[in-house]
């Protein structure tokens, strides 16, 4: 991708992809379900999650698969909150990019 990802749209596609499980999901099927729309490494996407939870909007739990502990991230009632509101901004944003491609005005 051609575009800079930050570190709000980061965190935007990440809590729309934990989102999307009720039981929560773990890091590397949010890595992959992440690549699926960008290019981002693991070692990018674990601090995002880091930060997720340490601003209350990711809750963390272990979950032991076939005798291993896997780690498990679920959306809390602050990070719904933030996803919709980032979810606002995205379309708004996106909307007068959109404006400026097809040739209008951006007021």
């Amino acid at each position: 991708m051609v575009f800079n990802t930050g570190a709000a749209l980061l965190d935007a596609i990440v809590l729309a992809t934990v989102s999307h499980e009720d039981e929560g999901t773990y890091g590397y099927k949010i890595t992959q379900d992440v690549r699926s729309a960008i290019e981002i490494s693991e070692s990018t996407l674990y601090p995002v999650l880091r930060r997720l939870q340490k601003d209350e909007c990711l809750e963390v739990y272990d979950r032991q698969i076939d005798g291993r502990n896997r780690r498990y991230y679920r959306v809390t009632e602050k990070g719904v909150a933030q996803l919709n509101l980032y979810w606002i901004e995205w379309k708004n944003y996106t909307g007068k990019i959109n404006r400026l491609f097809e040739g209008g005005a951006t007021a």
